[in-house]
């Protein structure tokens, strides 16, 4: 188990430190997990000259994780970035007992705190190689040189192993053993691995902790509306689904657009946020469906006055019957019930517009408002106590003739609110410099192109092309949502007209609104989150603003 004693050439001991100085480096710039474990592994082949090696992982099951393998003689890649999975089992770190495994030796090295160097693993005594001599046994190699390492992080506590096979000498290529300067470098390359390790494992999970608040504060907003769960999850796909397609664009102005996958997160994360600000709006406003909804539908009350105004009349037929009897006056009586009959029939009428108002649409029609004030004069009913009423109260009157949709001015300013306090809440945050940019990317989503927008009144040259990706996606979605209380998700078609015709009135980004319709953004959408009875045939030539993409 010690190193070979051989003297170093102090030139060749001079590269190899430059060399572990930039895989240092190297280590500290790499995000992905994957990649940085084989970034390890090679180097400390590099470095060492070793014929193969393999790194090992210890997991929360008390195992060592093969994560990487390499054998140069025998062209094995697995792991890692290669696709190819490693078919041998974890090695566990204690017995059915709970009492230490020593007899492997990356496990010894672990439970010893130590690196071990072996010369021929053939004729090394305590351990055992019998999985090994297995192995060469079935492809004809010859494992002779073994180096083990612990990897340790900040805390000294043992992360994973980095185990090295087969030494060669850098001139001749014949194997040998490790050496005192193989097993420091190794040593070092360990220690800096773990850091780099250990620092993006952090990271990763700061990362994957933020994005849980964010789930978080999204079902505080869904558990008091589930009008808004579908929407807080569908924007930042559809906005990523568009930012992508014109990454990908080679045709038109914005073909030049690129976005890294640092881009790409930010941007997500915007998109998950955009609304976090609702958490703050009352749950009566978000959940209106109809004009007269509080806590409850007001129509029933209006339903109840009807009634009382029927019985009223009702009562006022029986008396004239009761007067007709006897004064036996048969033609006043008839002409009585008559005009009774006419009455009920217009309280029955009226009442049956004033649901339908209720409902709320698209557009009111003036007419249809002006005869809402009609009824609320034309009518007088009676409270409990006898007191004679306005049938209609004036906040009635007001919710019922709401030109648009189910909420009255103050009501949408209460709603349009929840984007002034998203931007509050955003950029009180001490946001890292790759994430700079969100609550811009987030505050962005309900500004128009033409400067009309809400809540900065910001133009189209005043805004990032990631906010005005978002805009497009909030605009989309809420017109083909399914799930909303006040209306029912409109087909494909007519969405895009209607989004078509936002791009000529400078609502939205014209050449976004291209990308969308030339890279068809709308069908992969629709194809996952769409009812498919929404999604029917498109005509692109019925599309207000279309226009073919230009020739490459």
């Amino acid at each position: 188990m010690q190193a070979a004693e051989r003297s170093e050439d102090p030139a060749d001991l001079f590269l190899r430190l430059e060399q572990l100085n930039d895989i240092g480096v190297a280590l500290g710039r790499q995000t992905d997990i994957s990649r940085l474990l084989e970034t390890i592994l090679v180097a400390a082949k590099n470095i060492t000259n070793a014929d193969g090696g393999t790194l090992y992982r210890v997991t929360e099951e008390r195992t060592l994780k093969f994560e990487i393998m390499r054998n140069d003689t025998l062209g094995i890649a697995m792991g890692g970035t290669t696709g190819v999975a490693i078919p041998f089992p974890p090695i566990a770190l204690y017995d059915s007992k709970g009492l230490p495994v020593k007899s492997m030796v990356a496990v010894y090295a672990v439970h010893h705190d130590r690196s071990i160097n072996i010369e021929d693993a053939y004729s090394e005594d305590g351990f055992d190689f019998a999985g090994t001599r297995t192995f060469d046994a079935s492809t004809g190699y010859r494992s002779r040189s073994f180096l083990t390492v612990p990897m340790k992080d900040h805390e000294n506590v043992i992360i994973g192993v980095l185990q090295l096979l087969n030494a060669k000498d850098r001139a001749t290529g014949a194997v040998r053993a490790f050496t005192d300067a193989d097993l420091r470098l190794a040593e070092s390359l360990a220690s800096q691995a773990a850091i780099a390790l250990t620092n993006r494992l952090l990271i990763n999970r700061l990362e994957q902790l933020f994005e849980s608040f964010i789930g978080l504060i999204n079902a505080a907003i869904d558990d008091k509306s589930p009008y808004t769960s579908g929407h807080c999850e569908r924007v930042p796909i559809l906005t990523m689904l568009l930012a992508d397609a014109v990454n990908n664009c080679q045709v038109g102005p914005l073909k030049g657009f690129t976005m890294s996958e640092g881009d790409r997160h930010e941007l997500k994360i915007a998109g998950l946020l955009h609304d976090c600000g609702k958490v703050t709006t009352p749950v009566h406003v978000v959940d209106k469906a109809t004009k007269l909804q509080t806590l409850f539908d007001r129509i029933e009350l209006i339903d109840t006055r009807f009634e009382v105004v029927r019985r009223d009349l009702e009562l006022e037929v029986c008396r004239a019957r009761l007067d007709g009897r006897h004064n036996g006056d048969g033609e006043s009586l008839a002409a009585t019930e008559r005009a009774c009959a006419a009455r009920l029939a217009e309280i029955d009428e009226d009442r049956a517009f004033l649901r339908h108002c209720n409902i709320g649409g698209e557009s009111m029609r003036p007419a249809d408002q002006e005869r809402v004030r009609q009824i609320a004069a034309r009518y007088v009913w009676r409270d409990p106590n006898g007191v004679a009423a306005a049938f209609l109260t004036d906040n009635e009157i007001e919710n019922l003739t709401i030109p648009a949709g189910t909420l009255t001015r103050e009501e949408r300013r209460v709603i349009n609110h929840h984007i002034d306090v998203t931007i509050q809440m955003l950029e009180s945050l001490p946001w890292p410099r790759h994430l700079r940019h969100v609550p811009e990317y987030a505050g962005g989503h309900h500004e128009r192109m033409d400067g009309k927008g809400y809540p900065r009144g910001l133009t189209r040259d005043e805004m990032s092309l990631q906010a005005r990706c978002m805009g497009i996606a909030d605009i989309f979605e809420a017109l083909t949502a399914a799930d909303r209380p006040y209306k029912k998700g409109k087909p494909l078609s007519e969405a895009l007209r209607i989004l078509g015709k936002f791009k000529e009135n400078g609502h939205i980004d014209p050449d976004l609104f291209d990308v969308f319709m030339w890279q068809r953004v709308y069908l992969d959408y629709a194809a996952k989150w769409m009812d498919p009875e929404q999604i029917d045939a498109i005509d692109t030539s019925t599309i207000p603003g279309y226009v073919d993409p230009p020739v490459q």
